[in-house]
């Protein structure tokens, strides 16, 4: 097996900000491993949050060059992969998509059918509205409303009194779409709960808030939990099957990501332990092309939730595939992760 690489820019159609950060552009780098004459692809990308940057995941690509040789069999590989922890998530989840990219092509199976799904369903995605001017969240709102998103996240967290207006605005301008609130760790639990409240005071039935509060204090979030009507999502304090099995009873949700977790292999045992414990799964990314997204949404089948509309923000997404322009995550049903570079 060999490893090959090619990096390149995406840029947003708008820049996205969010409670800790404002994004116009990152860069992707494109994992090729070739294994008996087939190519299977994965995408990471760059992230200040995740302290990846483009040397830094070229080296660790470099790394893995000649262990996944010595591997041999993409499945071989997989465990290989799987076993060195201190890749970071986001590489290992890259090469576990090229992995299972390869395997669905060998197969001649879709990758969903390797992750238990073998119906897979067009799924609704979030799209994601970043912090900004209750009349700009409006408008933005309205617009998804009529391209047919049923499901809008509403970035907040830099200013409650803002963020119950702009909340507010969305319900008008979208009456009948189901909200996510996603503070990105911005807000305390008392805010959470208050926040929550004024906006249910005002007629907003939330489908689910996520992360209010910054990573770390678990016995926080169960706080919030017993208080807030809205179901609760915990994202940065679960990364791992072990951290899902410690918030049983104190959320009621937790958000996957691919770059979080590692990739494929680690997310279906985070969705075993969210079983166990009686926990909701909400399937979440960061912005990414098509290729990025396709592992996630190749994993849909096992969420109640699924926002992943990375690749629906950049200004040109340089993959195809997945779909999810009118709200609607579709698979093309080829083998593997079945996209294809524009």
């Amino acid at each position: 097996m060999r490893i090959g690489w090619e990096v390149y820019g995406l840029e947003l159609g708008t820049p996205l900000r969010i409670s800790r950060s404002v994004m116009a552009r990152r860069d992707a780098v494109r994992v090729v491993l070739e294994h008996d004459g087939r190519h299977g692809h994965g995408e990471v990308v760059t992230s200040t949050y995740y302290r990846l940057d483009v040397e830094g995941i070229v080296r660790w690509l470099d790394r893995l060059g000649p262990v996944l040789a010595d591997a041999g069999a993409p499945d071989a590989a997989l465990d290989v992969l799987h076993a060195d922890e201190t890749v970071p998530a986001g590489v290992r989840a890259a090469v576990d998509a090229a992995l299972h990219d390869l395997i669905g092509l060998r197969q001649d199976v879709p990758a969903h059918v390797l992750v238990g799904t073998r119906d897979w369903r067009a799924t609704p995605t979030a799209c994601t509205i970043g912090i900004t001017t209750p009349d700009d969240a409006a408008a933005r709102a309205s617009a998804l409303r009529e391209r047919g998103f049923s499901l809008l996240k509403v970035k907040v967290g830099a200013d409650p009194e803002r963020d119950v207006a702009s909340v507010v605005a969305v319900r008008a301008a979208a009456p009948q779409a189901r909200l996510v609130l996603d503070p990105n760790g911005g807000w305390t639990p008392d805010e959470t709960v208050r926040v929550v409240e004024r906006l249910g005071a005002a007629g907003v039935v939330l489908d689910a808030v996520e992360q209010p509060i910054p990573p770390g204090t678990p016995d926080a979030l169960a706080w919030i939990h017993e208080r807030c009507p809205a179901p609760l999502i915990a994202d940065e304090d679960a990364a791992t099957a072990a951290d899902v099995r410690e918030l049983a009873g104190a959320v009621d949700g937790v958000n996957i990501k691919l770059a979080k977790c590692g990739g494929l292999v680690p997310a279906l045992d985070i969705v075993s332990a969210a079983r166990e414990g009686g926990l909701d799964v909400m399937l979440g990314c960061l912005v990414a092309s098509s290729l990025g997204i396709a592992p996630a949404v190749h994993l849909a089948g096992h969420a109640r939730w699924a926002d992943l509309d990375g690749h629906l923000l950049l200004a040109a997404d340089p993959w195809s595939g997945i779909g999810g322009e009118d709200g609607v995550l579709r698979l093309s049903g080829a083998p593997g992760l079945g996209v294809v570079r524009r």
